[in-house]
């Protein structure tokens, strides 16, 4: 089922896939994108969980790349495949968390174009029940404006825990002329999208995988921890039915300002072959 299409075919259309969770998330948006009018439209992704819930291996960064995504954003986890230091340099559509310190592999943003339309793009982590990183405030005001330079259009992918700092630092960033912005890393799609100062906006875009999970993650696993409070290792889950939670905004691609900002959430059920599949 083809997605519901803009008001407007001037204005730069983009849409934003929250979390994507081991296969049954890869495989959930490829079929998506199958049926979507991507060639109008470009696609992120958030990779982080992407490779059996933990980081990106480089071949399916190749695969996802090969579904149609155009942008892939990640998070504090996207080190946890360790061949990541082998080819993070070389990826082209993926961005590590900016606020990293200097001198860590790959790229914090990137400019990317689209049917001769400069994008920005910046993958920005939070340090509120996060490991320590750099404030994002001093190094994203800077990014930001270093792009804003470039283009109009500059969109945030904010992975963080705590929801006032993800309110905070959004309404700090439509300030500096930031289209569109994107909560990550909390799995749960809300439903606050709005436009803030003319940035399109939501607290989490929530994820892709398994319905029947906890958040991605097989349930005995997740019951197993919070019960006895013995490391194990988690497991993706892998049921009947797999979710899809994205974000499709309008851009104005002159002014850089955000149109329009509408939530997706769609399930629906595996065929058995991928079913088995792992």
């Amino acid at each position: 089922m083809k997605s519901e299409k803009f008001i407007s075919n001037n204005n730069l259309k983009i849409i934003f896939f929250g979390d994507l969770v081991g296969r049954p998330g890869r495989f959930a948006v490829r079929d998506f994108l199958q049926s979507y009018e991507k060639e109008s439209c470009f696609v992120i992704a958030n990779v982080e969980n992407a490779s059996h819930g933990f980081g990106l291996t480089e071949k399916n960064y190749n695969d996802i790349s090969d579904y149609g995504v155009d942008c892939m954003t990640s998070g504090n986890h996207i080190w946890d495949k360790k061949e990541i230091f082998n080819y993070i340099d070389g990826a082209e559509k993926l961005i590590r968390p900016f606020n990293y310190p200097e001198g860590t592999q790959g790229q914090g943003s990137k400019i990317f174009e689209f049917n001769g339309i400069k994008i920005g793009v910046i993958n920005i982590l939070g340090r509120v029940f996060m490991s320590p990183v750099e404030s994002q405030w001093t190094f994203a005001a800077k990014e930001i404006k270093r792009l804003k330079e470039i283009t109009p259009i500059v969109i945030v992918d904010f992975h963080a825990e705590a929801t006032a700092e993800k309110i905070c630092f959004a309404k700090f960033c439509s300030e500096l002329g930031v289209s569109a912005f994107f909560g990550t890393h909390t799995h749960v799609q809300t439903a606050d999208e709005q436009i803030i100062n003319n940035m399109a906006y939501i607290t989490d875009a929530g994820f892709c995988g398994c319905a029947d999970s906890v958040i991605g993650m097989d349930y005995n696993t997740s019951l197993n921890r919070f019960t006895t409070v013995i490391p194990e290792r988690y497991d993706v889950a892998n049921g009947d039915t797999v979710q899809i939670n994205a974000i499709e905004v309008e851009i104005d691609p002159i002014s850089g300002k955000a149109v329009s900002i509408k939530r997706i959430f769609k399930s629906e059920d595996k065929t058995k072959e991928e079913e088995n599949e792992r």
